[in-house]
Order: structure tokens, then sequence, then C-alpha cells
């Protein structure tokens, strides 16, 4: 699936939990960024696993 590229604003402490965040699971911050979105709209079950190009 493509994916769409978008402008985020953020706080800088939010950013730099974020980032530590991602250092912690060896991922980028793009990568951890998704992860995160993706994790909660499974959660709420606004996307089905299925739909989603990524495993947990």
């Amino acid at each position: 699936m493509p994916k769409k590229k978008f402008v985020l604003r953020i706080d800088e402490s939010t950013m730099k939990a974020v980032e530590k965040w991602a250092a912690d699971e060896f991922r980028s911050v793009n990568g951890q960024l998704e992860w995160i979105i993706t994790q909660e709209l499974k959660r709420t079950k606004r996307l089905r696993s299925h739909e989603s190009d990524r495993d947990d």
C-alpha cells in the first residue's frame, strides 16, 4: 500500500518522548509514530488487522 506524506506539528516534550521510545524499540521516529497510530486504530476497532501492512 502506498504511503501518504503529511506534516505533523508536535510539541518538543512529546517529540522527545517519541524519539526515546523509538530508540528503545529500535525504530525510526516515523516508524514509531506509524506503529502508535496503527495500534490505536486497531484497539478502537477503526482499522482491522488485515488492513494494515505491518505486523504487531
